[in-house]
């Protein structure tokens, strides 16, 4: 079957699917928007007060995102608060990726220019504000001198300047040239919260409609002329080398034009996709494995076992937890969490077009300055010689807080004349991830009075942060690591944490949605339901009492109780677990109610999270997070696991790297707390969520405390309701 070139996905899934069986394509699809980049961000005959705002002659407000859009909605989100503070048209608001600057555009938590750890909201917020209400006193400043009035007599709304007493209006188009000419002022006051217009309100996604109608581009669909298609192969064996490859079936297939040796990877470049692919499968390849041929799970579990068992470097400790763990029945416990992988909707690709001098990228990536000096490493030129345009990702989770997928594509543009286009098929994308670590964790804890009374947590496992952010390691402690679990929700006298560095042999790891915080909300809102059975208590009472001095999180708690209907009668072999988490600024209770079968099998009926993260800037955006995450967090608690065996990643694709299915879907409520106090990060703390309320759950409806993940349907075929 041919496929025209201008075939979009909208006219695919209406005609070609619709149609009949579709069979491979021999011409390559073009996006459905075919143009290589978007606009250059351009100040010429514009208003452009600062990094964010650009106006023009017509009043048409240009909006430049320094954050990435992923599918969390932060274009809106981010729009939104600018829009607020300098009183723009919502109507007339366009919106542009910032270009890779991170003097401009850098993430003020992270100083790099990065979008990840439901940063955006938190980090922006204060600048974004101060960057509008600034814009929109320097237009009152100049209808003010236009008017000869006092510009306190002037007000601001919907992208017009109003004179009150004369009633005079000039639009913020027509004021653009002269408001360049003033001098922008400092410390303008920000809009009072009972002032906002939009913050607060469900706005529409400004990134939904292109979405639907099929004119969204990501990086996948970039195209930009004469330019071929390659996809990949890399040693199955972390660290292994090309052998001998045997090409020469390869090159007889119709549309390969070139074959790439390097020292770990062979590459198929085509006229497209399919002739790329079906020469990589024509290809055979042996390959010098390396000392990690002979790598496995057990190993990889002992040697983390083993680490466990040290001393680790103290993050906090308050009281006498030594004293306190020997004064009354000490009750102990570990958790361990498995490797995972990002699996996004989008595989890993770049295009790339390498010349002598110079290098273009077109990709979706979440760390763009460091893909251009990566990149230029790797082309061997300097930065400034060195473009990516970014588009949306098809998803993101951490995995495109990595380079290396740039990199692997520049290093095969170099070697092709033209333009090239790199795709990873989707099992190449899985067995060479960048891998949320495994994690094991030791609690011991005592009770006293029915409070837990002494509380001893190590964690141990990769520090990220070490290889992403060295600043952000210091004195032997991840900050991530120990995340949520040094600023766990109880108030508990003796408390002390520590932690284990251990870094697993040859597997890369990385950020991975959540990635501390999801490994210890997990082990510590476990352990905290098997004290509560050990104290006789209600697991939301034993919480209650010990929240006195925390009232953000008793009030979502006990809300969260409420709209699950926490206590009333259930069926047999059914359960309600509840989790109370801090994460990313946000206070968060979340109740799943699941149901196990008498094979172990987990019917998820019911989610309800309620949350308190602050001002909300779009409701309806934090509770689709909200979902979106519970779906990601209760999948990995239900299928995730990457496995090892002979050097080798043994999950491959969604047969075996399970989803979520449509019809396992729980029911979910999301509850938003109206609040006043900053806002907090929301796009990973659902997916934190999600797996222990599920895990005590099925404590509840089946007595067995699982310490693992993912369940193990073995140990609760055998379980019986408590």
């Amino acid at each position: 079957m041919n496929a025209p070139d201008n075939l979009s996905r909208r006219a695919l899934l209406t005609g070609g699917l619709a149609g009949g069986f579709l069979l491979a394509f021999h011409l390559p699809l073009r996006a459905a928007v075919n143009e290589p980049v978007q606009p250059k961000d351009t100040t010429d005959g514009k208003f452009a007060p600062n990094a964010f705002i650009r106006i023009d002659a017509e009043g048409a407000t240009t909006l430049v995102m320094p954050q990435v859009e992923m599918g969390q909605g932060i274009y809106t989100a981010i729009s939104m608060i600018l829009a607020e503070e300098l009183d723009a048209d919502w109507s007339k608001v366009q919106l542009l990726h910032a270009p890779a600057n991170e003097k401009l555009y850098g993430n003020p938590l992270f100083i790099i220019q990065a979008t990840g750890g439901s940063s955006s909201v938190r980090a922006f917020w204060k600048p974004l504000r101060e960057a509008g209400a600034s814009a929109r006193a320097m237009l009152v400043q100049a209808a003010a001198a236009q008017w000869s009035v006092d510009a306190a007599s002037c007000t601001t709304s919907k992208g017009v300047v109003t004179h009150q007493a004369s009633g005079r209006t000039l639009a913020y188009g027509a004021l653009a040239a002269a408001a360049s000419g003033q001098t922008p002022p400092k410390n303008v006051p920000l809009k009072d919260p009972k002032d906002f217009v939009y913050i607060g309100q469900p706005l529409k996604r400004l990134d939904t409609p292109e979405k639907v109608n099929g004119k969204a581009v990501y990086g996948i669909d970039a195209m930009v002329p004469g330019m071929k298609f390659a996809t990949l192969a890399q040693c199955p064996v972390f660290g292994g080398k090309v052998g001998k490859v045997d090409d020469r079936a390869a090159k007889k297939i119709p549309g390969v034009r070139q074959i790439v040796v390097l020292d770990d990877l062979v590459a198929v470049v085509g006229d497209h996709m399919w002739a790329a692919k079906k020469g990589l499968d024509a290809i055979d390849i042996e390959w010098n494995e390396g000392p990690h041929a002979k790598l496995n799970s057990k190993a990889i579990w002992d040697d983390l076992r083993a680490a466990s068992a040290r001393d680790g470097v103290v993050a906090k400790s308050t009281g006498d937890v030594i004293n306190g763990l020997a004064a009354g029945e000490k009750f102990e416990a570990s958790f361990e969490l498995p490797f995972l992988a990002h699996a996004t909707m989008e595989p890993l690709n770049a295009t790339v077009h390498c010349k002598p001098d110079s290098c273009e990228i077109w990709t979706g990536t979440q760390i763009m300055a460091r893909v251009q000096s990566e990149a230029a490493k790797a082309a061997g030129l300097p930065v400034e010689k060195v473009t990516v345009n970014n588009h949306l990702l098809g998803g993101g989770f951490g995995r495109k807080l990595e380079p290396d997928m740039v990199v692997t594509a520049v290093r095969i543009a170099k070697q092709v004349d033209g333009p090239v286009k790199v795709v990873w098929t989707r099992e190449e994308d899985i067995q060479h991830d960048i891998y949320r670590p495994v994690y094991r964790d030791t609690i011991a804890a005592t009770l006293s009075g029915g409070k837990i009374a002494s509380w001893k947590y190590k964690i141990a496992g990769a520090a990220i942060l070490a290889r992403w952010l060295p600043p952000a390691f210091q004195k032997g402690i991840d900050i991530d690591a120990v995340d949520s679990a040094v600023d766990m929700p109880y108030e508990i006298p003796n408390f002390h944490v520590e932690y284990v560095r251990a870094e697993p042999p040859a597997i890369p790891t990385g950020f991975w949605r959540g990635v501390g915080p999801n490994n210890n909300v997990f082990a510590v809102e476990s352990f905290v339901d098997e004290l509560a059975r050990k104290a006789g208590k209600d697991p939301v009472e034993f919480r209650r009492g010990m929240l006195a001095n925390s009232p953000r999180f008793l009030s979502v708690l006990n809300l969260a109780a409420e709209k699950s209907g926490w206590g009333q009668p259930l069926p047999a072999r059914v359960g309600r677990g509840v989790c109370l988490q801090p994460s990313f600024g946000s206070f968060i209770a979340t109740v799943v109610e699941a149901e196990v079968d008498e094979q172990g099998e987990v019917n998820l009926r019911r989610a309800t999270s309620v949350v308190d993260t602050g001002i909300a800037i779009n409701p309806d955006t934090i509770a689709a997070q909200l979902e979106g995450g519970l779906v990601f967090g209760l999948t990995a608690a239900l299928y995730g696991e990457v496995t090892i065996d002979r050097g080798r990643v043994q999950q491959s694709n969604f047969h075996d790297y399970r989803m979520l299915r449509i019809n396992q879907m729980p029911r979910i409520e999301v509850h938003v707390v109206r609040s006043g106090e900053a806002p907090g990060g929301i796009g990973e703390t659902g997916t934190t969520a999600g797996p222990p309320a599920l895990r005590n759950a099925i404590y509840a409806a089946t007595g067995v405390a699982l310490r693992r993940l993912p369940i193990d349907r073995k140990l609760l075929a055998a379980g019986r309701k408590a």
